[in-house]
């Protein structure tokens, strides 16, 4: 009960309230409007505010054993209402209560990532019982029965493939961008999509012992595992408390006047030190916000400063996580690489494998002609074949092409394109192995940059990947990360993280995916990519770049230096002004009101520092987003002279006129950080 009114009348509609009867007691005072003290406006902060102060002080004293500001703040607060300073009592009671709010707003987590993560496990699966499917509830699923995945569905437990080929989408699990393909004897795990062709398989693990479920207890262990931080007021609350009352008594005893030890206590509430370090992490917040960089915890702000170590997962981080051809490579000289892709694209065009869309949609953007495709068969997890102008057809993997009697001799290119990190497709026309069609994910321009930028700063990158270790090194290479560990589950990159941590580092992790989340949750500081990062991997980190620039880290970087900066400058600012309030209030310079007044400046001026913190400039390379007009076309035409304007959604024509005949028209598109004009003539 008394949690749910403290709750409630320290809310922010509340808060607000309580800073209104305030403001009207300071007009009473300017003007001079006297009122019997029991109607007094200040008394609606006092009670709005101080009361759930006072509970929250004694709750903190008597069931926690805890000496916190709060009890400070309560003391002063008493002190001022027994001597009839109701004003004085309000102020440091809602300076309390709005310090509070503030700091409570920062360091908020959402938990919905962990029902997200959570709601990905398959509810059903499809039960072979005596040759008969049966769509049961996966409760009811046990070691050994069998299973059917038909494509587009959900592994619905961990298990072996005992008939059928398929290609597995497993980057749940391991973050892969490739699908995996999969035969007879290979293991599945719960969660994965099965991409195209049905399999059987007999359960493994169910239930707590799968995969997934692992993953889910990996993300609840390492949450729980995140302490929340003490306001900085309330761990200097064991010495604040004793000497303030030390300072009031003496005060009152040596002068024999109660109100200079009223004014000290009042004057000794540390409200500008409760406000030093969430109004800095606010600015913060918001300076950052306008670079599309979300910030959802200030601890991760001031952590973020003494980073030493940062751990990169690779696909959808380092890389864009889309697969793109790479390498067209003709083996027959009457064969040109557009001839190859023609050839390709046609036997993929049908299709659903992501390698085949690759292709065909590299051969679109060459405007290469794709024929239609005859005679078409797909045999998943291998390849496909059919007819067309240039005979007989074959597109997959070695086994495949063996499999139909074709002899090749093409390990070392095959080779080749796999320490490269890319997949392969082995084409084969009438017999006769004609090409090689190489396909690779696409590094992040500014990847290499990024990670310049932080050798430069004194910080060790790694990568931490599911990939396999030849694709990983080959990446790693690329950008200039020196230590890589590939084939790595979930639970190998949480421990890679806690090993990294056990050595004195502090850790920071980025990455993108559902797989990365429980090293995300572990890291002293993690940040997701926003946009193509899964919801599970952005709620579990506390910071989400919106735009997935990665050449932002470094800016974060400077960004929470100078927070820091800014919070160790505001705890000096207030405690210089309290300990000049002091002195004057002993000397009899300043009573309770007058000290509330230099209070609430002390607090106000605190503000304003931390204010300057959401202008700062930091680095030219970055650039602000405009979050009203994300995207923005501005079309120029000229004929006849004649000028209109109209406005169709974002597209902006501005100007018509005619030069000897000719139309032109310049397009201005404005993206998020990027920007590119394009000249177009009729």
């Amino acid at each position: 009960m008394i949690d749910e009114i403290t709750d409630f009348l320290f809310s922010l509609k509340m808060t607000i309230i309580s800073g209104i009867f305030l403001l009207i007691a300071v007009i009473f005072m300017i003007f001079g409007i006297k009122t019997p003290i029991y109607l007094d406006p200040a008394w609606g902060a006092v009670i709005i505010s101080g009361i759930p102060m006072l509970l929250l002080a004694m709750t903190r004293l008597i069931r926690e054993k805890w000496i916190s500001s709060a009890l400070l703040i309560a003391i002063a607060m008493v002190a001022s209402l027994l001597i009839g300073e109701i004003f004085a009592a309000g102020e440091v009671a809602w300076i309390m209560a709005l310090g509070a709010l503030l700091e409570d707003w920062t360091v908020e987590r959402a938990k919905k990532g962990l029902r997200n993560l959570i709601n990905l496990t398959p509810q059903t699966g499809r039960k072979i019982v005596n040759g008969v499917e049966e769509m049961v509830p996966v409760d009811e699923i046990k070691l050994g029965d069998t299973l059917r995945i038909l494509p587009g569905e959900s592994v619905p437990v961990d298990g072996e493939i005992i008939s059928g080929t398929t290609s597995l989408d497993q980057s749940i699990m391991t973050g892969e961008s490739l699908p995996i393909d999969k035969e007879v004897g290979d293991e599945v795990f719960c969660g994965t999509m099965n991409m195209y062709g049905a399999i059987d398989i007999k359960a493994t693990s169910l239930g707590e012992n799968s995969s997934l479920q692992k993953l889910i207890d990996l993300v609840k262990a390492a949450d729980e595992k995140q302490a929340p931080t003490q306001r900085i007021a309330d761990k200097w609350a064991t010495w604040l408390v004793p000497v303030a009352l030390i300072v009031a008594i003496a005060a009152w005893l040596v002068t024999g006047n109660i109100e200079r030890g009223v004014t000290v206590l009042v004057v000794f509430c540390p409200c500008a030190l409760i406000l030093a370090t969430p109004t800095a992490i606010m600015a913060a917040i918001g300076q950052a916000t306008k670079y599309g960089v979300l910030i959802k915890s200030g601890e991760a702000l001031e952590t973020l400063g003494a980073l030493n170590t940062l751990v990169f997962d690779k696909t959808g981080t380092l890389t864009y996580g889309n697969l793109e051809v790479s390498d067209v490579i003709s083996l027959n000289d009457d064969l040109t690489e557009l001839d190859l892709l023609k050839l390709t694209a046609s036997c993929e065009k049908l299709s659903e494998h992501p390698l085949a869309k690759a292709v065909v949609n590299n051969a679109k953007e060459l405007e290469v002609e794709i024929e239609e495709p005859q005679d078409f068969k797909m045999y998943p997890g291998k390849g496909v074949s059919c007819m067309n102008s240039y005979g007989k057809v074959y597109a997959g993997n070695s086994k495949f092409i063996s499999e139909n009697g074709i002899e090749f001799n093409v390990d070392s290119d095959l080779d080749k394109l796999k320490n490269e990190g890319k997949a392969s497709i082995i084409v084969a026309l009438n017999g006769m192995v004609v090409g090689l069609v190489g396909l690779s994910d696409v590094i992040r321009e500014d990847s290499k940059g990024m990670i310049e930028n932080l050798h430069e700063l004194g910080t060790e990158t790694i990568l931490l990947t599911g990939d396999n270790t030849e694709t990983a090194n080959y990446f790693a290479s690329q950008v200039g990360i020196g230590k890589v560990f590939g084939n790595l589950l979930p639970e190998e990159k949480l421990s890679w993280i806690e090993k990294l941590k056990g050595e004195g580092k502090k850790v920071c992790m980025i990455g993108d995916g559902v797989n990365d989340a429980p090293a995300l949750k572990t890291a002293d500081v993690s940040v997701a990519m926003g946009s193509v990062g899964s919801d599970v991997a952005i709620e579990a980190a506390d910071i989400a770049l919106l735009g997935d620039d990665i050449g932002k880290i470094p800016y974060l970087k400077k960004l929470s230096n100078s927070t820091l900066f800014t919070i160790k400058a505001n705890i000096a600012i207030s405690m210089t002004i309290n300990a000049v309030a002091i002195i004057c209030s002993v000397l009899g310079l300043l009573n309770p009101v007058t000290g509330a007044i230099v209070h609430n400046a002390g607090s106000c001026l605190v503000v304003l520092n931390a204010a300057l913190l959401y202008d700062r400039h930091f680095d030219d390379s970055i650039k602000k987003i405009d979050t009203e007009n994300v995207e923005h076309s501005h079309y120029h035409f000229h004929n006849d002279g004649e000028h209109t304007h109209s406005h169709e959604g974002i597209e902006i024509i501005d100007e018509i006129e005619t030069e000897n005949g000719i139309k032109h028209m310049h397009a201005h598109k404005h993206a998020l950080n990027r920007q590119s004009c394009e000249p177009y003539h009729n």
